[in-house]
């Protein structure tokens, strides 16, 4: 299993999970992405939106004052 980092801190909605799938799209079945996102909109919608797609989320963490780390497995 392998873990790709994606760093989208400085992206706004929708480009936020736009970013997202596109790189979880690269990965094979069973690899991890770790996201690092901003407090808010990123935060509510990236997981909830890769949840709903069929990945699992499987760790959500406050990593830095208003970033947080969101492991997503395909």
């Amino acid at each position: 299993m392998n873990t790709i980092r994606l760093d989208i801190t400085r992206e706004h909605c929708p480009m936020t999970f736009v970013k997202t799938k596109l790189a979880l799209e690269k990965i094979s079945k069973g690899d991890c992405l770790e996201v690092l996102l901003t407090r808010g909109e990123p935060l509510d919608n990236v997981p909830k939106t890769a949840a709903e797609q069929g990945y699992i989320v499987k760790s959500i963490d406050n990593v830095e004052n208003d970033i947080f780390r969101v492991i997503i497995e395909k």
